[in-house]
């Protein structure tokens, strides 16, 4: 495994409850990183010769705002290349988004905003350009996640990291129980791949604030506050492991066909399929399909 990427999800919890997010982010969500053990986990990724990026995100990662700031300097310190995902609902103002981000000028390389109808009235929001202005003026590149509407079936399709610009609704978390009544469903063989995480050589994987390492969002490969980053990656076996296996070998099909679970005629993308199966498999693999909050529990 040759990891460039570090997506640390410093807390679950977020200042919105978009009906889109797959990590059931919310203002009753729990679980934070504390600035000791933001320090452990990059210490350990430095240890990685291949990782080059740390991204800050959440939930809302701005909530916790001196972890974040801490977090960013250790991570620079250590020489990575810094990006921040956030909502913005701190960017009231352009001055008071300087105010926020000033501290951040020299250490974030770029600032990603989340923006869109799900967040806001309007598809780039007041508080998002309001940073955006902010960051220009400090030298932060923007980058921007703006996910489509159930009914836009013209939205490009998503890679791994939403790419900027306009990108389809993704059918896990949140998004199973609040969007798929709105989307356009297909039968459940045409599902014989994962469209979006390379699980065979992630170049990325996710760490939540309980230590869970995600190959994708509710797919844990382990718990680094348990076992060293470094061990985690040098013993994944991609076509050994529970789910990664059925995946690599035909998709959301090949996931349902290998435990025989039930299923329905049609479903709104793979993720869809992807994510029932898995909600049925919980009680069976409690140690990699987890945390609860990736499930809505």
């Amino acid at each position: 495994m040759k990891l460039t990427g570090l997506h640390i999800l410093l807390t679950y919890q977020c200042t919105l409850e978009c009906d889109h997010c797959f990590v059931w982010g919310s203002p009753r969500q729990k679980g934070v990183l504390t600035i000791e053990q933001i320090h452990e986990v990059l210490r350990q990724a430095h240890e990685i010769d291949s990782m080059e990026w740390v991204f800050f995100e959440g939930g809302e990662p701005f909530l916790y705002y001196p972890v974040l700031l801490r977090g960013v300097q250790i991570a620079t310190a250590a020489g990575f290349h810094v990006d921040i995902v956030s909502n913005a609902y701190w960017a009231t103002t352009c001055n008071d988004a300087l105010a926020w981000l000033k501290p951040f000028a020299s250490l974030v390389e770029e600032l990603t905003i989340s923006s869109d109808l799900y967040h806001h009235n309007e598809a780039d929001s007041l508080h998002a350009r309001h940073a955006a202005a902010a960051a220009e003026q400090l030298g932060i590149h923007i980058g921007r996640i703006c996910v489509a509407q159930p009914e836009q079936t013209n939205a490009p399709h998503s890679v791994g990291q939403l790419p900027e610009g306009e990108s389809e609704v993704m059918y896990r978390g949140r998004a199973v129980s609040k969007l798929v009544s709105r989307a356009v469903l297909q039968p459940w063989e045409r599902f014989t791949t994962c469209p979006h995480e390379d699980l065979r050589e992630p170049g990325r994987v996710h760490l939540d604030p309980l230590g869970n390492l995600h190959l994708c969002q509710g797919i844990s490969i382990g718990n680094i506050f348990q076992r060293p980053l470094r061990e985690i990656c040098d013993s994944y076996d991609p076509e050994a492991h529970p789910i990664c296996g059925p995946l690599l070998t035909g998709g959301p099909v090949a996931l349902v066909e290998s435990y025989q679970l039930p299923h329905k005629p049609a479903y709104a993308d793979a993720c869809h399929l992807c994510y029932e199966a898995r909600l049925a498999l919980r009680k069976h693999f409690p140690q990699i399909l987890c945390p609860d909050q990736m499930y809505g529990a």
